[in-house]
């Protein structure tokens, strides 16, 4: 009965029934392709163009093309694709994954749907693990794309702006993953359009694809940077802000928390910086300082919003009390207070743009991916990436005898049993590959091989072109070579002469991985294309795995039966109780990298809002509009929060709202109280919003519309670039802290969620407030230049947090001299005034 149901649902088998009817179509075309001349295959992608463009779909032009690539292929490369090749390229074209055993030919495989796929004109991309591999295949596979003619770009890291930008126009472009993330992340920074590289991300076929979506799922891309917001900045508008009378010099409204200087606040704001205007766009960032030094000062208050604990700055929850650690104002408004507190103060955020590759590669039309093991993975990638995986059948046979494991009682027992059994089979010249899981196990094996006087070579993962040339001699006779489980992926072992009547490459693992796809990846090293070869694990009782489902029991037994360390255990159940501990640790790791992905998911939602409207308003000729109603959303905001429906009109506030239009969007005296008088909010706005389009409309006289158009630009990408970055550290900030809710049985996701959709809402406020304020009153200059809010670099994954930049407290003065004027305005010398507590 299981067999009949085993044989209605195995998706597999269905599968590969219908890519083996493909793969014989493709080889019914064989005799035909081989007699075209090289000219008339080469034209043929110039008419399979034409028919794509014409409306046919590539799924109808898949058993021509794959016959020319194979044709071609057996013309430049001297090599034909098998049939199971052709399986394993239709597979991929499909967007799914091929698991394919080492040694079958992923790389030829490739060619057949990156050729198909490319055919679109819209760019395809290859993406391996590490450069050398991407250059490697780019020349070598380049010669058979250039043959069919079509284009090839390499995406180096060391490429500039405009190589790059080559490199991403030609029809296919091989690279590393990181590179591709990092130029997505890039182009979403850049100040004109023509600085972007990329095109949209359209097909996209990953080597080694559980190595990059899965193993590196959890890493994310960072771009890290230096702010351009001086840290002194903040003492010194700390000190400035000290001087300032309240009424006199600014305004604070109770209800929105706002706070604004006056006109003598700006005089004298000028006069302590020594400025003609604060309002010029070179003083912006200044501007910002004192608002958030204002704000300090005015609205946050000492044990009501925030305490000072072991010398930072903690957030009190408005709603609960509790002290919220961990969470940080943004903006800088957490800097202004660590200021005004005395306390050192902070660098601001570092992290510019930041995005996982679970979320960069769910971003392509079309994914697919090729590895020898994914199948153990295959609830992950469909859940994830919505792929399927298919176990392409091997060519020939496997010959490898996978032995079952060794359990010794202790790791000093398993080591030199391991040592014994590399002298043995090195004495007669089989080569044998060890694998090992960490370093330092390498390291002491290479010092036990060292001692028997036995050659051998060991490989880490730091030099990728010495990996490939010991990783290519790994198959000769005498070869001894140990490596980390990982290493050499995406290169073949050979066997080199008479090793196969030595029975091929014997493979030696010192010890399970994790993850059962790893053990898989270092036993398919062996038994390539049909070779014999030979696979056996050492494990003792203390490895890792072995702890985690209680070897105790285990070693009291073969202490029991009299067993050492010279008497393993070989036994079917042992390896089916490692094998279930590993499901269980793979179970664990799918669960944190689905947790990761919806906490991030929060985050890409909002990145993909704010990348939308920042390419809109580099596309846009003319920004008015978007800015007219980013003024009126600040105007209806204002006027609500100061006219409530459930008060009587005489109890509204109207000089608030007279001081903020005055203050952020027009000049003193354009907007009165009378101007408002017996109105209803709606009125209200209306009357605003036309003072200040006349207002629009003076500005525009005075400077030509390219000016204009250029000046909105300027203001809105700096006000969007500002805020995004600080909310992006506002954002880190929540997800570091978020888990302690779950104490107080709250669900920390759903917590995540709501305060991060608050937050984000509170920055599209922030950045209309911003655009709104600086376009109606930041003075223009002619010579206009959009600016990088701050320099960013790429942080290498692997570094993981260790790439952020560290925090260094800076603290400067008020360069104000003892015997100067005060600037406060008082007259006085500083030393007599505002001087006297230094």
């Amino acid at each position: 009965m299981l067999g009949i149901l085993n044989k209605v649902f195995d998706q597999n088998k269905r599968e590969l029934k219908k890519l083996t009817r493909l793969a014989g179509q493709v080889e019914a075309l064989a005799a035909q392709t081989e007699k075209l001349s090289d000219d008339q295959l080469r034209d043929k992608t110039e008419e399979f163009k034409k028919r794509y463009q014409n409306g046919e779909a590539l799924d109808a032009l898949l058993v021509e093309a794959f016959a020319v690539v194979r044709e071609g292929a057996r013309r430049v490369l001297g090599m034909f694709p098998y049939p199971v090749q052709l399986m394993g390229g239709a597979t991929l074209h499909e967007g799914n994954i091929a698991e394919m055993k080492t040694g079958e030919g992923k790389t030829l495989t490739a060619t057949l749907p990156v050729y198909l796929n490319a055919l679109s004109g819209k760019g395809v991309h290859v993406i391996t693990v590490n450069e050398y591999l991407a250059s490697r295949d780019a020349t070598e596979m380049g010669r058979l794309y250039e043959f069919l003619g079509l284009t090839v770009g390499l995406n180096l890291n060391s490429l500039s702006k405009e190589e790059k930008q080559a490199a991403y126009a030609a029809d296919i472009t091989y690279g590393t993953n990181n590179e591709f993330g990092f130029d997505y992340l890039r182009d979403n920074m850049v100040l004109y359009n023509n600085q972007k590289v990329q095109r949209p991300l359209y097909y996209a076929n990953i080597d080694e694809v559980d190595s990059i979506l899965i193993d590196e799922a959890r890493t994310p891309l960072i771009i890290s940077g230096t702010a351009q917001k001086s840290t002194s900045l903040y003492i010194q508008a700390n000190a400035f802000v000290r001087m300032l009378k309240k009424e006199t010099d600014y305004t604070y409204d109770e209800k929105t928390k706002n706070v604004q200087l006056t006109e003598e606040g700006y005089t004298k704001a000028e006069r302590a910086f020594g400025i003609d205007n604060l309002f010029d766009i070179t003083h912006v960032t200044l501007n910002h300082h004192i608002n958030q030094a204002l704000k300090a000062h005015a609205s946050m208050h000492l044990d009501v919003d925030y305490v000072v604990q072991d010398g930072e700055i903690v957030i009190v929850d408005q709603f609960t009390g509790r002290l919220m650690k961990g969470r940080r104002y943004s903006e800088g408004l957490h800097q202004a207070i660590e200021a005004k507190e005395g306390l050192e103060v902070q660098n601001e955020s570092m992290t510019m743009a930041t995005i996982t590759f679970q979320n960069y590669f769910r971003m392509y039309e079309k994914l697919s991916g090729m590895t020898g093991t994914a199948k153990t993975e295959e609830d992950e990638f469909r859940n994830i990436y919505n792929m399927n995986v298919v176990v392409i059948p091997t060519n020939k046979p496997i010959q490898r005898d996978d032995r079952p494991d060794l359990i010794f009682a202790s790791m000093d027992g398993k080591f030199r049993a391991v040592c014994e059994d590399i002298a043995e089979r090195n004495t007669k010249g089989q080569p044998v590959l060890v694998g090992t899981v960490a370093i330092e196990t390498s390291e002491l094996i290479s010092r036990y091989l060292t001692k028997k006087g036995i050659h051998h070579n060991v490989l880490n993962a730091k030099n990728h072109e010495r990996e490939a040339e010991i990783i290519a001699g790994a198959g000769h006779k005498g070869a001894v070579t140990i490596a980390t489980n990982m290493a050499g992926r995406g290169t073949d072992i050979k066997l080199g002469e008479g090793v196969l009547e030595l029975g091929g490459l014997a493979v030696v693992g010192t010890e399970r991985h994790e993850s059962r796809r790893i053990d898989n990846q270092l036993r398919g090293r062996a038994g390539r294309q049909g070779d014999p070869g030979v696979t056996q694990f050492y494990l003792s009782m203390d490895d890792e795995l072995m702890r985690r489902f209680g070897s105790d029991n285990m070693k009291a037994m073969m202490g029991r039966l009299g067993m050492d360390d010279s008497q393993p255990i070989q036994s079917k159940m042992v390896s089916r109780a490692v094998e279930s501990a590993q499901k269980r640790v793979e179970g664990n790791n799918f669960d944190a990298r689905k947790q990761l992905l919806s906490y991030d998911d929060v985050l890409r939602q909002q990145r993909e809002i704010i990348y939308k409207q920042r390419n809109d308003v580099l596309d846009s000729e003319n920004l008015r509009e978007i800015v007219e109603a980013m003024i009126l959303s600040s105007i209806e905001r204002n006027v609500e929060a100061h006219t409530p429906r459930q008060e009587e009109q005489d109890a509204w506030d109207l000089q608030a709202v007279v001081d903020y239009v005055n203050g952020n969007l027009l000049h003193e005296g354009d907007i009165t109280i009378d101007d408002l008088r017996g109105k209803d909010p709606a009125e209200m706005v209306e009357v605003i919003f036309a003072k200040v389009k006349e207002r629009y409309d003076e500005k525009e006289e005075q400077l030509s519309e390219e000016q204009m158009r250029e000046f909105e630009k300027v203001i809105v990408l700096r006000s969007v670039d500002s805020k995004w970055i600080d909310h992006i550290d506002a954002m880190d900030q929540l997800r570091q802290g978020i888990h302690l809710r779950g104490y107080a049985q709250i669900d920390p996701l759903r917590e995540y969620q709501s305060e991060g959709y608050a937050m984000f809402e509170a920055m599209i406020e922030s950045i209309e407030e911003d655009a709104a304020k600086y376009i109606m009153k930041a003075e223009i200059r002619n010579n206009l230049e959009r600016q990088e809010v701050a320099k960013g670099h790429a942080v290498d994954p692997k570094e993981g947090e260790g790439g952020k930049v560290k925090k260094k407290p800076v603290v400067k003065a008020l360069n104000i001299g003892r015997n100067d004027e005060c600037p406060c305005g008082s007259g006085e010398k500083y030393k007599n005034c505002h001087g006297k507590n230094e």
